[in-house]
């Protein structure tokens, strides 16, 4: 037999075997995945909207932390940032702090010599969801995207925001970061915590739970909800919020990748009269991410809604606005990925006040964006629409 049928049968046999075994896990995935139904709670919410409001509250807090850290990131990079957080954290360990960092294996740029001397100092570390027998693939491309910090069980933040220089916009390539980010003070920390804790243990921790993890928290004036999810149930929880909207709908994400069942969704809603505003940036920080999103685009366009693309730096915000009542900032993209693959957390609030401050800086956002004309998108280069064509093939992995 010729060498290169040998090879195209290897490739062809290669190909089949990755294909079964990511259909598997994420049929297992499916399978186990639990539903998360969490009460209503009443805190006091926080937003951040800029990366130095972030990180200045974040240290301040922990810097306070008498008890534990828990942190959960998925990004953590070895740069000025990374190694300030690092360097609390250690200190919070030499004076006796209960700390763990769990992070994702593929998105860590700790140094192994950081992490010595972090564990020296007391800091209990762990990567989260291993890589593991049988889904090998599927496990591989599973990540752990949530990005959580709780703070003796009373003060909790999530949002988009990860570990790194970039997220201050000291990145030349990406410029000015716009992310949003919650800090929750009193009730609804316990959801976060709870969250952490059974991510600890997922990534093959000794289970650990005391009562000084739970305090007694107080309540606040802002009603919340908080949504984990397992890459199954928040595709329909978009589609549910989205079906009931009566007036606008407005959308920050960095990924636009969203499949058939939310694409119809959205087009229905502006059939039915329905404002429908979105706002993604206008360059890409992976390759072929943003091609994935332009056949998207098109018959969003042809039904009336507009798209925004962002261009002062990299739009990386994960919002949904629906008629003044709901808002939604978590982890989660507006995509496959984060709707079927990885494990994602969100937080819906319900008060009127605290979406408008949401609004007003969306509204600002869209302002330093370019509105996307049918003509535009008919104009683009032949090289993108050949992107393009291969972005549809990966499009679920993006």
């Amino acid at each position: 037999m010729n060498g290169w049928v040998i090879t195209a049968l290897i490739i062809i046999a290669v190909f089949i075997w990755l294909r079964v075994d990511f259909v598997l896990g994420l049929r297992q995935q499916r399978k186990e995945a639990t539903r998360h139904v969490q009460k209503t709670r009443y805190g006091n919410v926080t937003f951040l909207p800029t990366g130095d409001e972030f990180y200045r509250k974040l240290f301040a807090d922990i810097e306070q932390a008498t008890d534990h850290v828990h942190l959960l990131f998925y990004i953590i990079r070895d740069d000025h940032i990374s190694g300030k957080m690092l360097k609390i954290i250690e200190g919070k360990a030499k004076e006796g702090v209960d700390v763990r960092l769990l992070v994702d294996k593929i998105g860590c740029d700790i140094k192994k010599k950081h992490l010595k001397q972090l564990k020296k100092a007391g800091v209990q570390f762990a990567y989260s969801h291993p890589v593991s027998f049988p889904y090998f693939f599927f496990t591989f491309n599973r990540r752990n995207h949530r990005k959580l910090a709780i703070m003796d069980g009373k003060v909790g933040y999530i949002g988009g925001y990860n570990i790194g220089d970039e997220y201050l916009g000291r990145d030349p390539k990406f410029g000015p970061w716009r992310d949003f980010h919650l800090r929750i003070d009193g009730d609804g920390v316990q959801d976060l915590q709870g969250q952490f804790l059974q991510d600890w243990q997922t990534a093959k921790q000794k289970h650990m739970e005391r009562p000084s993890h739970y305090p007694t928290l107080k309540e606040g004036s802002i009603p919340l909800r908080i949504l984990p999810t397992d890459g199954v149930y928040l595709e329909e929880t978009f589609i549910d919020l989205i079906s009931q909207a009566k007036e606008t709908i407005v959308i920050g994400t960095p990924y636009y990748i969203p499949g058939e069942p939310l694409q119809r969704e959205l087009m229905a809603a502006a059939k039915r009269g329905v404002d429908v505003k979105l706002i993604v940036p206008k360059k890409g920080d992976h390759p072929l991410v943003k091609e994935a999103a332009f056949p998207y685009f098109k018959p969003l366009l042809e039904s009336g809604i507009n798209v925004y693309q962002y261009y002062r730096g990299f739009f990386h915000a994960k919002a949904v606005v629906i008629d003044n009542q709901v808002c939604d900032i978590g982890t989660a993209n507006f995509d496959k990925r984060s709707f079927h693959i990885n494990h994602e957390i969100n937080c819906l609030i319900y008060d009127a006040e605290f979406i408008q401050h949401v609004l007003k800086e969306m509204e600002h956002d869209i302002q330093v964006s370019e509105r996307l004309t049918l003509e535009a998108y008919k104009k683009r280069p032949l090289t993108q629409r050949g992107k393009e064509q291969v972005a549809k093939l990966v499009s679920g992995l993006l």
